[in-house]
């Protein structure tokens, strides 16, 4: 055998038009929640907090630029931690998971807010209520972990545009309430509360952090220079969201009027009347955006149109919170195969569908929030929960860049590391020790997970007694079989499964040619740790796969030469392989998979067809037996 070729390809295609819109997926859905509860909490004082919290997102902002340029394979938290101790990263793994599992139930309650799921009664039950809450997030997160199941594409690139929409339609709204913002500068009070009561005050609504870790976690896959790339990526929106954030907080005082200064202590059923209209103030703290869209509109197009634009903006928004749901699942898969791939988690977790999907940590994934749902199903509660992930992440992340000799960093740069996480920690114990639920929700899940690690390093260590087999499908596949003859015809499989080897050997034995056969891992997931790809060695699938194809090239002599290729591209590679080996014929299997399945992901059979070059036959088959017959009594005969 000629050898094992192994390709791993990581395309870094990803620019800062694409990136952009993917950070605010993320980062920008904050304001879809944070402008409620800055005006319902603090009343005529939110604007001076978010003006605070604005100068902290820009403070984070330029930190992570120094993270991105520091780890252009990719510089979450798990590979900042993991650098230093893997102990670390496994907490910041945990912090991650605390912020991704809350932020999916949190962006899903407010999703059918802005849908106006609690403005009408489903089957006699109001849909504010536990029930209706908890059965449509749980329905919805069922729909995207079947999307992801599947392995769609398509999803990623709908999440592309209505984040590009979102924006378009945030300037908008801003443009539309200006007229409030006099008023909101001219009423706009802070309070006389002491200074502590401020700080704890202000850590409530730190949750517009939330998706920074997003961008660093993208480098690994952004068009070089990474540093260049990610800066474009990140200051634009930053400047979007810091400063539509002040201007929305402004508006929103204005709006309000007078009501504005007694919001903190009215009761959450109470009424106010703005603008001529009647909002109830849980209205206000749950989708205060949809009540500026409606109101500007209405101000500026009349009562019908203004209000009609209102209620599309307000679905667009709640799309977006979907669409952050679904990221947020896939980070949840992302850390957990990251931990199992890298055995700190069982390794059960790394076992991929065909569409090269985590399957037991997709199904965590999914679980989770809606366990979370069935004892937190409002804003409030969810909210105190949110902050205490994604800030012991950040404060985490940036420590360990802090403290990391080995980056290529300034001292000056490494000292602003230092103060800026020592910031965040003190946000973070801020949190824990004023929402005591969050604490615990936070505590419980690091120590399951350290629980778990603990106990697969214990199993892992017995069993690392026992030798490994030297008769395996890795085993077979690195055997000597009989060399390729440059002279003859080649052939390229690209099915899997026993029948299609035995087919495909046997035309290759008849014909006197060469057999290549293609793996493709597609891992659909972006990976917390992407300094690793994909392994032959770590994937049983292609193992078994290319070793069946290999056991019977041995057994009727054929030569023969595997190929293993991680690309997020099936299509391309097998076009691609087949054309650059030269072959003239190409095998493959016939899809059994349902017909939503092939409606989601593509048919890739009919992709090949399409773009495979002319002088090449296609020969498609179903998986049906094809024996072969008997083998020559020796390879050496």
């Amino acid at each position: 055998m000629a050898g094992l070729i192994v390709s791993q390809k990581r395309p870094r295609n990803l620019s800062h038009w694409h990136a952009g819109p993917l950070l605010f997926g993320d980062w920008g859905t904050s304001r879809l929640y944070v402008l409620g509860i800055a005006a319902v909490t603090l009343g005529l004082a939110a604007p001076y907090y978010l003006l605070a919290l604005s100068v902290l997102m820009a403070v984070v902002a330029w930190a992570y630029t120094i993270v991105c340029r520091s780890f252009p394979d990719g510089g979450g938290v798990y590979s900042a931690a993991r650098q230093l101790s893997p102990f670390l990263s496994v907490i910041g793994a945990t912090l991650l998971l605390a912020d991704y599992i809350v932020t999916a139930a949190l962006s899903l309650v407010e999703a059918f807010a802005y849908f106006g799921v609690g403005d009408v009664k489903i089957m006699g039950f109001d849909g504010n209520s536990q029930l209706v809450t908890v059965v449509l997030c749980a329905l919805t997160i069922a729909i995207l972990g079947l999307i992801n199941w599947f392995g769609a594409r398509s999803a990623g690139e709908l999440a592309k545009w209505i984040a590009v929409v979102s924006i378009a339609l945030s300037a908008v709204v801003a443009v539309l309430v200006i007229p409030w913002v006099p008023e909101g500068l001219r009423s706009m009070k802070m309070d006389n509360d002491p200074w502590l009561t401020r700080w704890i005050h202000f850590t409530g609504i730190i949750l517009a952090l939330s998706g920074v870790e997003a961008v660093a976690n993208m480098t690994g896959i952004m068009k070089e220079p990474v540093a260049k790339t990610s800066k474009k990526t990140i200051w634009p929106v930053l400047g979007e969201v810091a400063v539509l954030n002040l201007v929305f907080g402004v508006a929103l005082i204005g709006l309000i009027g007078l009501n504005a200064a007694n919001l903190p202590a009215m009761a959450d059923d109470a009424n106010l009347h703005i603008a001529g209209h009647d909002y109830a103030k849980q209205e206000i703290n749950t989708h205060a955006m949809k009540v500026l869209a409606i109101e500007g509109g209405q101000y500026w197009m009349g009562e019908t149109a203004g209000y009609v634009f209102g209620k599309i903006t307000a679905v667009v928004f709640g799309l977006l919170l979907v669409s952050a749901a679904n990221t947020v699942i896939g980070g949840i898969v992302s850390v957990l195969y990251a931990l199992g791939r890298d055995d700190e988690l069982p390794k059960g977790l790394t076992r991929l569908n065909y569409s090269g999907m985590p399957m037991w940590p997709l199904l965590i994934a999914c679980i989770a929030p809606v366990l979370l749902l069935c004892f937190y199903y409002e804003l409030t509660p969810l909210s105190h929960l949110y902050a205490i992930g994604v800030t012991g992440a950040i404060a985490l992340n940036l420590s360990c860049c802090a403290f990391n000799k080995r980056l290529q960093v300034k001292r000056w740069e490494r000292a602003g590391l230092g103060v800026i996480a020592l910031l965040i920690t003190a946000v973070f114990v801020t949190i824990a020790v004023t929402k005591h639920e969050a604490a615990v929700f936070c505590g419980i899940l690091v120590v399951s997970v350290l629980a778990a690690r603990f106990v697969g390093k214990r199993v892992a260590a017995r069993e690392m007694g026992i030798p490994e087999p030297e008769i395996g499908w890795l085993a077979e596949l690195r055997r000597e079989t009989t060399p390729i003859d440059a002279n003859k015809p080649r052939v390229m499989l690209a099915a899997r499964g026993r029948w299609q080897a035995e087919f495909a050997v046997d035309m290759a034995r008849r014909r006197g040619a060469n057999l290549f056969a293609i793996y493709v891992r597609t891992l659909r997931v972006l990976d917390a740790n992407p300094n690793h790809v994909p392994r032959i060695e770590d994937d049983p699938a292609a193992q078994e796969a290319l070793g069946t194809i290999a056991h019977l090239a041995h057994m009727y002599r054929v030569p023969f030469i595997p190929i293993y290729v991680s690309s997020p591209d099936i299509v391309e590679e097998v076009i691609d392989s087949t054309v650059t080996y030269g072959c003239d014929t190409l095998i493959m299997g016939k899809s059994k998979r349902s017909n939503l399945a092939r409606s989601l992901e593509g048919e890739i059979v009919a992709q090949v067809a399409t773009r495979l070059p002319e002088g090449v036959a296609l020969i498609t088959r179903e998986a049906s037996p094809h024996p072969l017959p008997a083998p020559p009594a020796s390879p050496e005969a």
